[in-house]
């Protein structure tokens, strides 16, 4: 083999056994987590190849470190698709090098995007004993996406939930906000990202930190940690046969407030509200068996600060004589919302209550075609404000005309007269189209509802359409086809509705 022909093989051999082994030297491994980890990859056809594989090098990247096997970390993978489709269940890769292989292996299946269903196939089939999870390790969804769905997320997503599942969701595109920081697990800023496709690898350690904070085995821990809330979990220490379990927490700097919850031993969970924002908790888990001792876990979690809500002001669904409101984020510690809105310029201004636990709702009985200046105020429990202000502007009326009718002017004319349309009309457009002869095209003033039309021949069946012309766009026409008879007839003409 010539030298050169050795060197490039060499050369070749070193960057696949470089790529297929873990990279020791620049990542730690991570022996002491034990989870299920789900990853949700979209595979439909609104993703390129190109985004597809830079997906799949993320999620390499993200796994590298941890240790695979029974009693530490299981992966799996969900195509998005037409249907969803397993690329292997969690059991079936117990090392990090197969692990490694079978992601790189994955291939893109293209289909429709209905994560919906992927989602529901995963609380359904998926978490299951016969996917090889297991029923005493916390559960991880990673959902990387584009952004784009053509079905409903919203109720399959709160079933994984209520499963104790923990949901990142990694949107690469143009994701709804307040659509994707619902369906992700609370507080969303450690939950939800948003990132190009190529600036994945900036997330990595984020990400795995946060799960890794998540599935971290054997001990008492918080998650969705807000301003005045915090979930517990433990690993299953007892039964409902064996035992129970008793919570104590209190803040650190005041152990007077100490409060106690007791739950039967099947538990591995609780849910602690009504906490104060920016305080630190120190909170104790007291197994009572009546077997054995199980000695006491302990854990400080300190809840973020009071949340400044709103901080956006959404306008959607514009229409002649209504749109919609929505704002983010809706923390627990509000009780209510004001919504006041009124026309610009202007000085009036009407008023909306609209319940803390909502994020939007529906302004009614506008003008058209009018810009409205929209202020929602938060008012908090504590009786603090918090307001921000935008700007909406309805859409304008397209009414129709009404009762278009013919009068009988002479030999071949006629004259079409209309009602109004409603709104502020600029003017009517007037179209004939002829059975024999050119088709003409009239525009007449706001003022004028009537034209004559001329050059109607004998024995011709003739369509007249009107339509109202808005500053913005035309409004619906209003048509109708006139039989021009011959004079020996009652009548000079005779007109019915298009089908």
């Amino acid at each position: 083999m010539p030298a050169r022909a050795a060197l490039q093989l060499a050369l070749w051999l070193h960057v696949a056994l470089a790529e297929s082994l873990p990279r020791k030297g620049l990542q730690p491994f991570i022996p002491d987590s034990e989870g299920d980890l789900l990853f949700l990859l979209d595979s439909s056809g609104s993703v390129s190849y190109y985004e597809f594989s830079r997906v799949k090098e993320f999620i390499r990247g993200l796994l590298r470190p941890f240790t695979f096997g029974p009693s530490d970390v299981q992966t799996s993978i969900i195509h998005i698709s037409t249907v969803p489709t397993i690329e292997f269940p969690f059991d079936r890769y117990l090392s990090t090098g197969a692990v490694q292989q079978a992601i790189r292996d994955t291939q893109q299946l293209m289909g429709d995007t209905n994560t919906g269903k992927a989602l529901s196939f995963a609380k359904e089939k998926f978490f299951t004993d016969e996917a090889g999870a297991r029923a005493d390790v916390p559960k991880v969804l990673v959902w990387v996406t584009d952004g784009f769905s053509t079905d409903d997320i919203s109720q399959p997503m709160q079933l994984l939930k209520d499963m104790e599942v923990t949901v990142f969701i990694i949107s690469t595109g143009r994701g709804n906000y307040l659509e994707l920081s619902a369906a992700a697990s609370q507080p969303p800023e450690k939950h939800l990202y948003f990132v190009d496709v190529d600036d994945l690898p900036i997330i990595t350690k984020e990400l795995r930190d946060a799960i890794i904070d998540v599935i971290r085995a054997k001990r008492l821990r918080a998650m969705e940690i807000t301003s005045s809330s915090f979930r517990l979990t433990w690993p299953r220490l007892l039964s409902s046969d064996t035992g129970y379990y008793v919570v104590e927490y209190a803040p650190t700097d005041d152990p007077r407030r100490k409060l106690v919850k007791q739950v039967s031993g099947d538990h591995t969970g609780l849910f602690l509200s009504d906490l104060s924002p920016d305080t630190t908790y120190e909170v104790v888990l007291i197994p009572e068996s009546n077997e054995h001792y199980i000695p006491p876990q302990t854990t400080r979690v300190t809840t973020l600060e009071e949340e400044i809500s709103p901080t956006r002001v959404l306008i959607s669904e514009s229409k002649p004589h209504s749109f919609r409101v929505s704002w983010a984020p809706t923390p627990e510690s509000v009780g209510s919302y004001q919504v006041l809105y009124g026309p610009l310029p202007g000085n009036s201004a009407k008023l909306l209550e609209v319940d803390g636990a909502h994020n939007s709702t529906v302004v009614e009985n506008l003008a058209p075609n009018t810009t409205y200046l929209v202020t929602v105020a938060a008012i908090y429990k504590s009786g603090k404000e918090k307001a921000l202000s935008a700007k909406a502007c309805t859409q304008e009326e397209s009414s129709k005309v009404r009762h278009l009718r013919f009068e009988d002017m002479g030999p071949n004319t006629l004259k079409a007269s209309w009602d109004s349309a409603d709104g502020p009309v600029l003017g009517y457009r007037v179209r004939c189209q002829r059975q024999t002869g050119p088709s003409s095209l009239l525009s007449v003033s706001p003022q004028i509802h009537s034209v004559l039309l001329t050059d109607l021949a004998l024995g011709t069946a003739n369509k007249v359409c009107v339509k109202p012309m808005y500053r913005k766009q035309p409004g619906k026409g209003l048509c109708r086809v006139v039989h021009m008879q011959h004079a020996t007839a009652t009548q000079g003409y005779k007109h019915r509705r298009r089908a």
